[in-house]
């Protein structure tokens, strides 16, 4: 059996994480991720899906693709977490693992809706008061692929409910983005490979029914 990898747990958010809340608005991000405050606006063009339901978003989605940025460079593994409070905000967790070290790097936020919770469009706090608006562009409809976005074109993320995706998928993802000029040429893809402490004892990897 391989050695488990270290894992840094949350008691504040990493060192590698934490400058994000310093940078401009152009700089900041969502979540899977982090954000700057004030920065939820919505490209140009794009349009969140509608007739969402949270309930059936909840768990775990694994990155395939991202824009690189500072708060994930040298991350692999990466997937985040959603679980519903009772207060009707989410709970999320991010983690990723460094490719160097192994070690793992978590971070907890919150989000809540930027208006009706049936529009896919929602903040993310991972401290307070900086935000990062989280938009859901396209989701299938069994809630197993999605594609997000950020305040602007600078942040893209293509996730799914498996740490791979066909390609057939990805290249109508893909797709999509391109339509509303995201740079699709300069996504990072994500390798997945040992599996978080969480997956590799069967938790938090199911949809709506297996959260609480």
């Amino acid at each position: 059996m391989a050695r488990a990898a270290r894992t840094a747990r949350v008691g504040r958010v990493p060192e590698d994480w934490r400058g994000v809340g310093r940078m401009v608005c152009r700089g900041g991000v969502l979540g899977l991720l982090l954000g700057v405050s004030g920065c939820v606006g919505l490209p140009s063009g794009v349009r969140p899906v509608t007739g969402f339901e949270v309930e059936r978003y909840l768990g775990t989605w694994y990155e395939i693709a991202r824009l690189d940025h500072r708060f994930e460079r040298g991350l692999d593994s990466v997937s985040a977490t959603y679980r519903l409070r009772p207060d009707g905000r989410i709970d999320v967790l991010n983690r990723g693992r460094e490719t160097r070290s192994g070690t793992w790097r978590d971070a907890r936020g919150v989000a809540s809706f930027l208006g009706d919770p049936g529009v896919g469009r929602l903040k993310v706090r991972f401290f307070w008061p900086f935000y990062g608006a989280y938009t859901i562009m396209a989701l299938d409809e069994n809630y197993t692929q999605a594609l997000v976005c950020g305040p602007n074109r600078n942040y893209l993320w293509v996730l799914a409910r498996t740490p791979t995706l066909d390609a057939e998928t990805l290249d109508r993802l893909l797709a999509i983005a391109r339509t509303h000029d995201f740079p699709t040429a300069d996504l990072l893809f994500v390798r997945h490979g040992q599996d978080s402490p969480e997956d590799a004892s069967g938790r938090e990897t199911q949809g709506a029914s297996g959260s609480p």
